[in-house]
């Protein structure tokens, strides 16, 4: 089976198909919605006015928030209210987003109005009535989801008004599910090594003037390719939506740009790659400059940065085993009188800040504390690193989700016996070195905004983690603990970074401008989430939570020094007593 292609086809570009179809039914006006950039569409435009055809092409992709950049302008003060069909207000609320932040000089509300039909939203800026915007949607088992749209006249006579047949954003989606549900997937997961899906399609890719936006399709389609996928399997499998135990394989989507020509799709079944590895070498220059680190470690250096920790530091011990595709999960172990601590990252494998703050805090920590007891594990999923390391090659700014599970597609924190444990048995050990009564897990999530537009656009489990909320805390505990005054203190050191509170003070004006009220309580300007939780043998497992997926430079470094003082700051507070076991 491996090696075997499920799907190679050409498709039609959205654009080309709207152009044959006015040349054969000749209307006097259109409208349309596709999912292109808008180089692309005016050149459509153009084309079509050569045929004597008055043509307006906008996106389908976030149609609010374009019909502000390309039409209705950011510069205007007073208030902006954008009224909203009440069925659908928090739908659309967000996909305006980051309007609020992309203003100059003007505030922004949302009005529900049961009245609107649900593809209408009407903007009123300063007392004064706007164009309607029209926002083409179609129904789909998550909800309301985005679509390519047709309108056109002849003269009065409305000849079209629906979705455009010959969609290609769409159709390469539809086409590859198909592919997989057509195909014979045996009954024991997992169902392939890997699966990768290459397409190549137009679209958009814009940054935004916000922090770190940016409007992607292709991204997008990842999204709804990686997910899809998943659902699938787990449908297929009889498991829960969301199940994180679901083993199908490792799913590769690449989504490549492609300004001209039809739009590529291609599947295959493939093998895991042939590894060539080499024993770890220390490279105590990238671990003294981590501090300065700009961009997320390879696999091989977070390795060789942990070797230098090793060969630096009395009296350690070095621990690990190999993940599903052979690489070395390597950690580091010392005996010490303080209560033990486990430092891990890299669980979710495009969440990058925290393998270079565990490296830091953790080197701090040895090289401090002589009766330091913990064990560390900076990078717990190297198979997901190295294919975020591809995936990043092709499109650094994208999330990439793809490489947030391990190679047989499970998250390896839920892995139970009697399923072989894998990269599971080297926290497992790290635990059980230190009899751990803490566990600092670094994690972090999309920088910008996650949607899923053909899947009712925000991503089905997961419309809380749409857009960023800036850095926060999850403390999860044994029944009969009391998390609280820990946090406080936490959250007190950490402020004392007056970068990360305006960080997360924009953070939270966006959220609450396009989503709400804030889902955490927030202390010192930190948001903290508390649960009670027994799933680990440990009593307190402290999970940090930063922006991270698809940042650089000072941004990047901030996230890991964040990521650093939060294990330093947690470690103090344990050690000094003020979270109780």
């Amino acid at each position: 089976m491996q090696g075997l292609v499920l799907l190679d086809q050409s498709l039609p570009r959205s654009l080309d198909v709207l152009l044959d179809w006015a040349r054969q039914a000749r209307p006097s006006r259109l409208q349309a919605w596709v999912f292109e950039g808008q180089a692309a569409r005016r050149a459509a435009e153009q084309a079509l006015a050569a045929l004597g055809i008055g043509a307006q092409i906008r996106s389908a992709y976030k149609p609010i928030l374009h019909a502000f950049l390309e039409e209705l302008g950011l510069e205007r003060a007073g208030e902006l209210q954008l009224h909203l069909p009440t069925p659908l207000a928090q739908r659309l609320r967000m996909e305006t987003y980051p309007l609020a932040g992309l203003l100059r000089g003007a505030r922004l509300s949302f009005v529900e109005d049961p009245d609107l039909a649900p593809d209408e939203v009407w903007p009123r800026w300063d007392g004064q009535d706007l164009p309607p915007i029209f926002v083409p949607l179609q129904a789909s088992a998550a909800g309301a989801s985005a679509t390519a749209w047709l309108r056109a006249w002849q003269g009065d006579e409305l000849l079209t008004d629906g979705p455009l047949p010959g969609d290609d954003y769409q159709a390469a989606a539809e086409a590859v599910f198909a592919a997989v549900a057509a195909h014979d997937w045996g009954a024991s997961e997992p169902f392939f090594e890997r699966l990768l899906i290459d397409i190549e399609i137009g679209g958009i890719e814009q940054d935004l003037d916000f922090g770190d936006e940016l409007m992607s399709t292709r991204e997008a389609l990842h999204e709804e390719l990686y997910f899809g996928l998943l659902e699938f399997f787990q449908q297929r499998s009889g498991r829960p939506a969301g199940d994180r135990l679901l083993r199908p394989g490792q799913i590769v989507p690449m989504i490549h740009a492609a300004e001209a020509g039809p739009t590529r799709v291609r599947v295959q079944i493939a093998p895991h790659p042939v590894l060539v590895q080499l024993p770890p070498q220390a490279d105590a220059a990238l671990l003294q400059g981590l501090a300065d680190c700009a961009a997320p470690l390879t696999p091989e250096q977070s390795w060789a940065a942990l070797e230098a920790l090793a060969q630096q530091t009395a009296e350690v011990e070095r621990f690990g085993l190999r993940s599903v595709q052979g690489r070395p999960v390597p950690g580091l172990y010392r005996r010490g009188s303080r209560p033990g601590v486990v430092i891990s990252a890299g669980q979710h494998a495009n969440e990058c800040s925290g393998v270079v703050g565990a490296l830091r805090g953790a080197a701090q920590l040895l090289q401090q504390h002589a009766d330091a007891h913990l064990a560390l594990l900076p990078l717990e999923n190297p198979d997901g690193a190295a294919l975020h390391q591809a995936l990043c090659r092709q499109q650094p700014q994208h999330m990439h989700h793809a490489a947030r599970f391990t190679a047989l597609g499970d998250d390896l924190e839920v892995r139970q016996p009697p399923a072989p444990l894998f990269e599971k048995a080297a926290r497992l050990e790290a635990i059980a070195r230190c009899a751990a009564g803490l566990h600092l897990s670094l994690h972090g999530y999309p920088a910008h905004e996650w949607t899923r537009p053909l899947s009712g656009y925000l991503p089905p489990g997961y419309a809380s983690w749409a857009i960023p909320r800036g850095f926060f805390l999850i403390l999860r505990h044994h029944p009969g603990r009391e998390p609280w005054p820990f946090l406080q203190a936490l959250t007190a050191g950490l402020a004392e970074d007056q970068r990360l509170v305006d960080f997360n003070a924009r953070q939270y004006r966006l959220w609450q401008a396009h989503w709400g009220e804030l889902p955490m309580r927030v202390l010192n300007g930190i948001g903290c989430m508390v649960m009670e939780d027994s799933r680990s043998a440990v009593p307190y497992t402290l999970i940090s939570e930063y922006p991270d997926e698809t940042v650089y430079g000072e941004v990047f470094q901030l996230a890991h020094q964040t990521q650093m003082r939060a294990v330093l700051l947690a470690c103090e507070l344990y050690w000094r007593g003020v979270l109780a076991v």
